[in-house]
């Protein structure tokens, strides 16, 4: 008589279904990880509108006015003592680039004439000017809200 023994194991299909598989989620999950343009401008924004809240305070605090200075390809701080303005030595504060460049920056209201740079200076009162700074690379805009009283937002 004969008597069948059963063999454990997987079949070599069984074993390319789940290496397809397992290629589709790996696929998926490094699509969704990379961000696309948009997605680094909006998180330049977010990083800016907390640094320009934190620059705010830091004004308030120092009793000395603080500007936000940037043009296409980067941002820093500035802090101004004795009539002269100074880069702020704040590791937080520090000098960065935009992580799209270039960017096209315009604010409203407009302060000045030029438009390669863009400054925002916040003095040592609690209230100030409201304005809209915009951020525009290829294909991706994204606006900070500042409403003059210290609340930063972003769409």
């Amino acid at each position: 008589m004969r008597t069948w023994r059963r063999h454990s194991g997987f079949t070599l299909l069984e074993l390319l279904v789940v290496l397809v598989i397992v290629g589709i989620m790996l696929g998926a999950v490094s699509f969704n990880a990379m961000p696309d343009e948009r997605q680094r401008l909006e998180n330049d924004a977010r990083r800016i509108a907390l640094l320009l809240q934190l620059a705010r305070e830091e004004a308030i605090v120092r009793n000395l006015p603080v500007a936000f200075e940037a043009d296409q390809f980067g941002y820093h701080f500035l802090v101004r003592e004795d009539r002269l303005w100074t880069p702020l030595k704040d590791d937080l504060l520090r000098q960065r680039s935009f992580q799209l460049s270039p960017v096209q920056l315009m604010i409203e209201p407009q302060v000045s004439e030029d438009t390669a740079t863009v400054r925002i200076i916040f003095g040592r009162e609690p209230v100030d000017k409201p304005f809209i700074l915009t951020m525009k690379s290829t294909g991706a805009t994204a606006r900070i809200h500042a409403d003059g009283i210290g609340h930063f937002s972003v769409d």
